[in-house]
């Protein structure tokens, strides 16, 4: 016998769908490659400056990358994530930083999204895993 889903099953089922379809046009919306630019140029180029050692996206999980991103902390929790992607900060190395310059007036919201997509392609388990070269 085959059991007719209830009204909540169905309703869970759809707005699961929604939800995974919203995700999927976000993603779309985000540009991995700009992301990959930015994270390579700014962000491992201080990690390799600052600490000798860059962070590689493939370092981390998917959701190790996501959970660093919504904690917004950065060096320990002395500074937020949010911060190397302001137009403030980008304004302050584009002279000697190339990527900073191209993107200056890039909103930073649209910037987090990008690299947030580079991280989740080149996570460790992402399409495309990758390194920090």
């Amino acid at each position: 016998m085959i059991k007719k889903p209830s009204p909540a099953y169905a309703l869970s089922l759809c707005l699961l769908g929604c939800g995974l379809v919203a995700s999927a046009a976000h993603a779309a919306d985000s540009d991995w490659k700009r992301g990959r630019i930015y994270y390579r140029q700014v962000c491992t180029a201080c990690h390799t400056a600052e600490l000798k050692k860059p962070i590689a996206p493939n370092d981390r999980t998917q959701a190790e990358w996501a959970a660093y991103l919504k904690a917004d902390k950065h060096g320990k929790g002395k500074d937020t994530v949010k911060h190397y992607f302001s137009s403030q900060y980008r304004d302050s190395i584009k002279a000697k930083n190339a990527a900073a310059a191209k993107y200056a007036n890039l909103p930073e919201k649209d910037l987090i999204e990008d690299v947030r997509a580079f991280l989740h392609k080149s996570a460790k388990d992402g399409d495309s895993p990758a390194g920090c070269s």
